[in-house]
């Protein structure tokens, strides 16, 4: 079982940096200002590159989140459920959110231009995004996983401030190239974090491993 569970930790890991460079070489390629969900929209050249970013991150997450499945948080108040546990919502509504896509130009939840589709995928993306959040609280208080948990409060407050400032820039209609830049970062934070969780995994799994036979 430990052995799985450390095949999965580090293929998941592969699986969710592939998708971060993927989303990233996407927006690159686009020469003007944007947001991330738009990379997906109807009619982008990038909307397959993206939906096979999302796919890769929920396979990748769902291997992490079960290797991570132990993980418990110390927090009376988040310990309801374990951080793995938020990942699978996380990434069932980051699935949902690959197939139901927002229209050409994304267009902001409120207006004549804005339909069912666009308020279906705007949902199950930010709920997506909350569900993550709340595996990084989890583990901010994860019980004998001391890096884990300084990481996970660090990287927690910061993709809650920057996905939060870049939301209402966008909401107001204000600064939006700015605004969509901050949604980057902390999408790159999101997903660093991620990757972070799984290595702290791997690492310990791999030096079970190596113990077991001194044992």
């Amino acid at each position: 079982m430990r052995k799985a569970e450390l095949v999965a930790s580090v293929g998941g890991c592969v699986l969710v940096v592939a998708a971060l460079v993927i989303i990233w070489a996407a927006r690159l390629s686009i020469p003007r200002a944007l947001y991330v969900s738009e990379l997906g929209a109807e009619g982008m050249p990038t909307a397959k590159w993206f939906q096979a970013a999302l796919l890769l991150i929920v396979v990748g997450g769902s291997a992490i989140a079960w290797a991570g499945r132990r993980v418990r948080s110390k927090a009376r108040v988040l310990r309801a459920w374990a951080p793995a546990v938020s990942l699978w919502i996380a990434c069932g509504l980051f699935l949902f959110a690959s197939q139901v896509t927002c229209t050409a130009g994304c267009p902001l939840p409120y207006g004549d231009s804005f339909n069912l589709q666009d308020f279906l995928h705007t949902l199950a993306a930010v709920l997506a995004f909350a569900a993550a959040c709340w595996a990084m609280l989890q583990s901010s208080f994860a019980q004998n996983h001391r890096v884990l948990a300084i990481f996970s409060r660090a990287t927690g407050i910061a993709v809650a401030v920057i996905a939060g400032t870049g939301g209402l820039l966008s909401l107001f209609r204000y600064q939006v190239a700015f605004g969509s830049q901050l949604e980057f970062v902390a999408t790159t934070l999101a997903i660093a974090w991620l990757v972070v969780f799984g290595s702290v995994l791997a690492a310990r799994l791999a030096t079970h491993q190596l113990q077991e036979p001194v044992g």
